[in-house]
């Protein structure tokens, strides 16, 4: 259990034989220079960036970038997300929740990046972030916490603003955050842009999985125009939309898709939307949750002292409450109505199995 003594060194298997050549420790200041010899023009350099909200001494072997990653990967934010909704509550094994989305958006989004040549690391800090703003229950909670807040409830703000605040996460990295849904202001770097059509393409090709598994639509009702270009399966979509991103960019010096990938994209995700998202088992499950997550969050507002660290005399309660229960998992939200307000089960959202 200690290891295996071989001199100078103690190693993990007795037999242990892979050896390294003779080769530098690629340390932050070595990493930093490789990019600016590797990376694209336009490429979001770690060297020179790493602004963050309070000055930190940069890290020895880390890239500003890297640490970002890091610190998203180890905070209470993403784990929080393996019992968040991706699009249906209580999901089964075969069904997404928000962290598995997260890591198949970082998986199409570092895919790009890597065959683009622009920053990796920047990247997937992005990607792994960008969904840590999500309350329980999936999108429903955005509508559910909007009539609170003065400028609306968005998943993406909030999860740059409030949720990762204590990070101390660089800016460009909250930048991507903030701005990776389509409808806000573009990101400002190109990898901010990457992990924007990350997001589209992983949850369009993952969300119709999920729904085909669940038994909701059959792969077969996919739009032969759609399937002509992107196949049916996920693999064919995630591989065509990768190769059509790294193309352009090596077309036309942009982060973006030719014209019928881009129809065809549109095209899956207005399906999706159809079959998947406004069935109408999908509006009852999302007007439960509405119900659900105002209860808890007025029940707060009029009792603010029951919020965890509450400090005597602080002064808004509306706000403290949204990001008490928009932190909250599903299912530790629902047990809370239950247990906290008496919620009558059967007022819960439900499930695929049972619907």
């Amino acid at each position: 259990m200690h290891g295996h003594d071989a001199g100078a060194v103690v190693l993990a298997h007795q037999d242990s034989d892979p050896r390294l050549g003779p080769g530098p420790v690629l340390g932050r200041q070595l990493r930093e220079q490789r990019e600016a010899e590797l990376l694209r023009p336009g490429a979001t350099l770690a060297q020179g960036s790493g602004h963050r909200d309070r000055e930190e001494a940069p890290d020895i072997e880390r890239t500003c970038f890297e640490r970002d990653r890091d610190r998203i990967v180890h905070s209470t934010a993403f784990r929080r997300l393996a019992g968040k909704t991706q699009v249906v509550v209580y999901p089964s094994d075969h069904q997404r929740t928000r962290l598995t989305h997260a890591l198949e958006v970082a998986q199409v989004a570092t895919s790009v990046a890597r065959g683009i040549g622009v920053n990796v690391a920047l990247t997937e800090a992005i990607a792994l972030g960008h969904d840590c703003g999500h309350g329980p229950g999936g999108h429903a909670s955005e509508d559910a916490f909007d009539a609170y807040l003065a400028d609306g409830y968005d998943h993406g703000p909030w999860g740059a603003d409030v949720v990762l605040r204590d990070l101390n996460l660089c800016l460009e990295t909250l930048d991507g955050i903030r701005n990776h849904s389509w409808s806000r202001p573009a990101p400002s770097t190109v990898e901010g842009e990457i992990v924007s059509w990350a997001d589209r393409i992983a949850y369009c090709a993952h969300d119709l999985e999920d729904a085909v598994h669940a038994g909701i639509v059959d792969v077969a009702d996919l739009p032969d125009e759609i399937a002509e270009v992107c196949g049916r399966t996920r693999r064919e979509q995630l591989s065509t939309f990768i190769r059509a991103i790294i193309r352009t960019a090596g077309d036309h010096d942009r982060i973006g898709m030719g014209p019928d990938e881009a129809a065809a994209l549109a095209a899956l995700r207005a399906f999706n939307y159809e079959r998947i998202y406004v069935r109408p088992e999908s509006l009852a499950q999302s007007q439960a949750v509405v119900a659900v997550l105002t209860a808890l969050v007025d029940h707060f507002v009029e009792a603010p002292t029951q919020l965890p660290g509450w400090p005597e005399g602080a002064a808004d309660p509306i706000g403290a409450a949204v990001t008490y229960v928009a932190g909250m998992t599903d299912q530790y939200a629902f047990d809370t109505a239950v247990q906290l307000l008496g919620w009558d089960i059967d007022r819960l959202p439900r499930g695929i199995d049972s619907q």
